[in-house]
């Protein structure tokens, strides 16, 4: 199950305190040491999009606390550091709304510091206090609450309104192996295969008023922003290809306009079943394509390897 959307607590370690020691009971020195830093909490990226199923159980995450100091002037370990993994592509917001995101395989992002460790007495000894009979406390970490989106990078994005295709086609020209029927909403969640090292995401789909919630396409607009080119599948048992074009067209310019700009190949599917002479479509080209046709697979393979 792909999980690309989750809020979290992050909390990052204690410092430990520092220690109030001497080295005799009547006349020895002061010797305690000073507390640990607490663990930072930072992330990791990494390919796996499914890693944010992690968050469903388990929603606050803790570093570890620094140890405290001891005597002999021993200072206390510091915490170790909590390194959550999230997808490429995920983009995490605080509570001010200040955003950070995940654009390539091991980069790494400090979410929360740890808090310093408290110093122990024997570092407020002077000429003035030969004795001093305090240390001081370790401070708190860092406490965040995070929204956390995961975007999809992928090369190419099939998009279109439910039950056009698209699951069969990434099926066919990929390794992939999504879920296909002949009824609406087959597809409950993205899928992705990979083409010559290139990356395919099956975009659930699209219905008018999907970029106002309705549906299930608005959940999973935000994954077409990353995509490189769009392969925009309309079935040929459509009554109105152009129309349908015009629908998806529109919640994509009512979610982001800037997609309206993203390169575009229109594929007018299931082609074996109905004989539909459209050569374009809003002046595009269209090109004609049936998973039972292999020439018009190869040919849209061959596009995309290109590309």
């Amino acid at each position: 199950m792909l999980i690309d959307e989750a809020e979290i607590i992050v909390k990052a370690g204690h410092g430990g305190a520092g220690r109030v020691s001497f080295r005799g009971k009547k006349t020895g020195g002061p010797d305690g040491g000073n507390g640990g830093k607490g663990g930072d909490v930072l992330i990791r990226a990494v390919s796996d999009i499914y890693v944010l199923k992690q968050f469903l159980s388990k929603k606050v995450r803790k570093a570890e606390d620094g140890k405290n100091g001891g005597s002999r002037i021993r200072s206390g370990a510091n915490g170790k550091d909590l390194i959550l993994t999230m997808p490429v592509g995920t983009v995490i917001t605080d509570e001010e709304d200040r955003e950070s995101e995940l654009i390539e395989e091991g980069q790494e992002i400090l979410l929360a510091k740890g808090g310093l460790g408290g110093r122990g007495n024997e570092s407020f000894k002077s000429s003035i206090n030969t004795t001093p009979r305090y240390a001081q406390k370790g401070l708190s970490g860092e406490e965040k609450r995070l929204k956390i989106k995961l975007k999809l990078i992928a090369n190419f994005g099939l998009i279109g309104l439910p039950n056009a295709g698209k699951s069969s086609l990434l099926n066919e020209i990929t390794n992939a192996n999504a879920k296909i029927g002949d009824y609406p909403f087959t597809t409950l969640e993205p899928n992705l295969g990979v083409l010559n090292g290139k990356v395919l995401a099956d975009i659930p789909g699209l219905i008018e008023g999907a970029s106002e919630g309705k549906g299930l396409g608005y959940k999973f607009l935000k994954h077409i922003e990353k995509v490189e080119l769009l392969l925009h599948c309309i079935s040929s048992e459509s009554d109105d290809p152009a129309g349908d074009y015009k629908i998806i067209r529109e919640e994509l310019k009512k979610f982001n306009s800037s997609l309206l700009n993203k390169k575009e190949i229109i594929l007018l599917t299931k082609s074996d079943l109905k004989e539909i002479k459209i050569k374009r479509i809003n002046k595009k080209k269209v090109l004609p394509i049936s998973i039972h046709d292999w020439d018009s697979v190869q040919a849209l393979i061959k596009i995309l390897l290109e590309d």
